[in-house]
């Protein structure tokens, strides 16, 4: 039997935090999760009376993160699992795109989850144990047109993931970037935010693009209740890997996405070394 564990989601009230909210307290764990209103408190709160915890906190609010895993270490015990799932999809061509569309795009997607997942170190660390999820995206291993800003957060964070699986590995944390493909979640739909096109030179191109994932959006092949239970079998496992791909589109891409890689290094492989010495 699996034991039961505390899990500290951000972001409960969509997509794949709330599906794994939803399975994890159907399977008896304790969920604390963030949500951003007091409707959304008291809907998630009313899934499990006794196991289900919300706590309001916007991941870029860098200066409350603090208090708030301080608070709920004190007043509900250790947490066993961080789930950094809070995040969004900016979809716009990089020229017409604004740094300020960037800027906010990293810092929910990126600097949110490594703010939060500062908060819980000292405290996984000093228990020597604890598991990070970091939810990325198949666009943090391959990229598409039109997808700029957020392939960038999530190569940042699969990036930073691995860099942290390796230094929390000598106190037995363990940190899993979990890459889904393309689920039927609110990525592409509400949740997507889309930057007006100006420049007509990308409308054969990108408009194409963008009317597709508009079009896909609510009929994508993945099951997001089957990625919460993948993410639970994650949780239980003693020896969780750094990098699990969630979908089978996201398996064929990014293999495709290796071996192109691996035939560009072989061809250039003479000019790589011809810098040595």
């Amino acid at each position: 039997m699996q034991a039961l564990k505390t899990l500290f989601i951000t972001g409960v009230s969509s997509g794949f935090g709330q599906a794994l909210a939803q399975l994890a307290l159907a399977e008896g764990h304790r969920v604390i999760g963030t949500v951003r209103s007091d409707s959304a408190r008291a809907a998630f709160e009313a899934l499990s009376p006794q196991r289900a915890v919300a706590v309001e906190l916007d991941v870029t609010d860098f200066a409350a993160i603090d208090a708030v895993v301080d608070a709920v270490e004190a007043q509900h015990g250790p947490v066993d699992v961080l789930v950094n799932n809070a995040g969004y999809g900016h979809e716009g061509v990089l020229e017409e795109s604004s740094l300020a569309e960037m800027r906010q795009q990293f810092e929910v997607n990126v600097f949110g989850a490594v703010a939060v997942t500062k908060a819980f170190l000292p405290y996984f660390r000093r228990r020597r144990a604890g598991h990070i999820l970091n939810i990325t995206s198949m666009g943090g291993h391959i990229t598409m047109p039109g997808i700029a800003y957020y392939c960038g957060s999530k190569f940042a964070l699969e990036g930073i993931s691995d860099t942290l699986s390796k230094e929390l590995a000598p106190f037995n944390i363990f940190v899993t970037a979990v890459a889904p493909g393309s689920f039927r979640t609110d990525w592409a739909g509400r949740s997507m935010q889309r930057t007006p096109r100006s420049i007509s030179d990308y409308d054969a191109s990108f408009d194409p693009l963008r009317q597709a994932r508009e079009e896909k959006s609510g009929r994508q092949l993945g099951d997001p209740h089957k990625a919460a239970r993948a993410m639970l079998t994650l949780i239980a496992s003693p020896n969780p890997p750094a990098h699990l791909l969630l979908g089978s589109d996201a398996l064929a891409l990014v293999r495709e996405k290796l071996q192109r890689t691996a035939e560009s290094i072989e061809q250039w492989q003479a000019l790589s070394c011809s810098t040595d010495g």
